[in-house]
């Protein structure tokens, strides 16, 4: 039976459109039938005929008809009305699966991130490996079956069971356990690929610690310079103020026009007291100046550093350096050489601030504390300076200042620093060799064979301790048990008097007969003495348990303060000349061009300092350390050719 034929002409295709509801677009015959003559009328203008007779137009009008004809019908137009309204991303998205989008954007990568990807130097696939990992898996299932089959098969009484029972299951355990060793092979590459890994990860992080180690030391820099020029500008608006404000002479001067009496002085402080040199140059709590030295900011660089490392080095001086200290790391250095100069420095940045001139010879000991300075010469005085008195003035040294232009950066200005200068301590007779003071009290040693006890409230010798009358005692004392004497003559080439440490009415002395003697000041007795050492005691340092000394017979001994007793002790192959230690490490100066250090938590030996690794076949070697200062895991060591290196340890 025969379809009814529909009419194809513009009309019934019309109806036909409306009668399948605008093909769920909205959109009617009328827009259908303009958008087919849109596209005649293009194609007609683009493809039209030609006056060439050669090329006849037919084919094209032919091939539009055809295009005509299809967009007639029905399906083909419900196709085209959806792809007008389709977007871009429906596009894609109905051509390609999911899976194919996530897999193409996987494995879809920038040049510069391929670039980057290492070498792979295995041998396995990533399959290969979790191959290996099932394998091994299924081994160990299966090897736990067969043994909890013979346990079984055992309890059961009968043990040739328990064995395999023929050929069969013998080649299958061979072959299983020659697959498994095969498959070694592959693990153990697994591992190897995985240590190589580890290792470029930590090479990339010491490469980025290296970089912030550079940005944090420029911003360490910057920050010293900083600091530096807003303490000169404190420094220039204090002296504006200093030249506004009246001085004590000007405002006194009504108060004597007034015939007002003057208070009576205390008799005890009068001149028949003291000299009234000492007394005259005694500062007065309201006159001190205080200008602040202290940092306000601590550089923390060498926390990060590995012990051993370099951090600075500065030609301080044109001698051997016989005395240095500084007070707290990147602080205040103060350094004392042969060339009969005393310089201050700033650490942080390695320059010289100036000198202390006073001493008519080289300066052998000294110490900081704060702002407070202590010196002791061979002319025999010690002195005291309080350093944020100081005022810079053109120096009268005889050090020349062409002569240190050549240093080059950290070399030292011709600078003095005045008013910074508190008093004299005059009363030995010979050479200052150790001096030590905390709080208000200072003790001096010197080569006269005498220990002086200095009141510096007040700037006066309070006591003399006369060691050899100490020993004298302690010879005639020897049969009650308490004394021991050493029996040995002092060394005429050491210092008599090699340190001493004081706290509150304790302090502890080595001298040149090898003892250390441990003083009660409020007494004037030796409380105890402590033989050990078989040449000079040239340093020493105590704390609350332990007292560490160092003597020319080439050992270090520590004394357990509570028994009085030798606690540990270790010798190195040439004297020690200076010692110091903190809570971690004892470092010592042992005429060697390396500073000895030692950790007290595993007893391990270690060199620190410019000639560690180097022989004479390298060159000329770095001179031999003469003195150390450590506090807080930073060392300062002072050589024979007056150069000072700084150090993390």
């Amino acid at each position: 039976m025969d379809r009814p034929r529909r009419d194809e002409s513009p009309s019934g295709l019309s109806d036909i459109v409306e009668q399948d509801g605008l093909l769920g677009t909205g959109i009617t015959g009328r827009q259908i039938e303009a958008f087919g003559r849109k596209v005649t009328s293009t194609a007609g203008h683009l493809m039209g005929p030609t006056p060439d007779v050669a090329n006849p137009p037919g084919h094209y009008h032919h091939a539009m008809a055809d295009i005509q004809r299809e967009l007639r019908r029905p399906n083909t137009q419900r196709r085209v009305f959806s792809l007008t309204q389709t977007t871009p991303t429906d596009l894609v998205r109905s051509k390609l699966s999911t899976s194919e989008i996530q897999s193409r954007a996987l494995s879809s990568l920038p040049d510069d991130l391929l670039a980057n990807i290492p070498d792979d130097s295995s041998s396995y696939s990533l399959f290969e490996g979790f191959q290996v990992s099932q394998d091994d898996y299924e081994f160990r299932k299966a090897h736990r079956r067969r043994s909890s089959k013979s346990k079984k098969l055992l309890e059961g009484g009968d043990s040739r069971a328990a064995l395999p029972s023929g050929p069969a299951e013998l080649k299958q355990e061979r072959d299983l356990l020659a697959r498994r060793m095969e498959r070694m092979g592959v693990r153990k590459n697994m591992c190897s690929s995985e240590i190589h890994d580890i290792d470029n990860k930590i090479a990339n992080l010491h490469t980025m610690r290296k970089i912030v180690l550079d940005r944090l030391a420029g911003l360490e820099t910057e920050e010293a310079d900083l600091e530096h020029e807003l303490t000169e500008l404190e420094n220039k608006l204090e002296d504006i103020e200093e030249e506004t404000t009246p001085t004590p002479s000007e405002t006194s001067k009504p108060a004597e026009s007034a015939d007002e009496a003057p208070a009576t002085e205390d008799p005890a402080m009068d001149a028949s007291f003291m000299s009234e040199s000492i007394y005259q140059k005694l500062p007065s709590p309201k006159s001190i100046k205080q200008r602040s030295t202290r940092k306000r900011s601590m550089p923390v660089l060498h926390e990060h550093f590995a012990p051993g490392s370099e951090i600075k080095e500065i030609q301080a001086h044109t001698d051997m350096i016989t005395a240095l200290d500084f007070d707290y790391p990147f602080g205040t250095m103060i350094t004392a050489a042969l060339d009969d100069t005393v310089r201050v420095w700033d650490l942080n940045v390695g320059r010289c601030t100036g000198f202390l001139e006073g001493h008519n010879a080289s300066v052998r000991c000294l110490q900081i504390e704060d702002n407070i300075v202590a010196t002791g010469s061979m002319d025999a005085s010690v002195k005291l300076w309080d350093l944020s008195r100081a005022r810079t003035v053109p120096s009268r040294s005889n050090i020349s200042k062409g002569g240190d232009e050549d240093e080059g950066e950290s070399a030292a200005p011709a600078t003095s620093l005045e008013d910074c200068s508190v008093f004299s301590l005059d009363a030995h007779v010979d050479e200052v060799t150790a001096l030590h003071f905390r709080g208000n009290t200072l003790i001096s040693g010197s080569a006269d064979k005498t220990l002086r006890q200095w009141d510096l409230v007040r700037g006066r010798c309070v006591q003399t301790l006369d060691v050899l009358w100490a020993a004298a005692q302690a010879s005639t004392l020897s049969t009650e048990g308490q004394w021991r004497p050493s029996g040995r003559q002092p060394d005429a080439s050491a210092d008599f008097v090699g340190a001493v440490q004081c706290f509150d009415a304790a302090l502890a002395c080595g001298t040149a007969d090898g003892l250390v003697r441990l003083w009660d000041l409020r007494s004037g007795q030796v409380h105890r003495s402590l033989v050990g050492h078989t040449g000079p005691v040239t340093c020493l340092q105590f704390d609350d348990v332990h007292l560490v000394t160092g003597s020319t017979d080439r050992s270090v001994r520590i004394w357990d303060l509570r028994m009085g007793s030798i606690y540990d002790a270790y010798a190195y192959d040439r004297p020690v000349t200076s010692m110091m230690f903190d809570t971690k490490r004892i470092v010592s100066a042992a005429e060697e061009n390396v500073v000895k250090v030692y950790d007290k938590a595993d007893g391990h030996h270690w060199d620190c300092g410019a000639g560690v690794g180097l022989d004479e076949s390298q060159g000329p070697l770095p001179a031999t350390v003469e003195r150390v200062r450590l506090k807080d895991g930073f060392l300062v060591e002072g050589r024979k050719d007056g150069i000072v290196g700084a150090w993390t340890c």
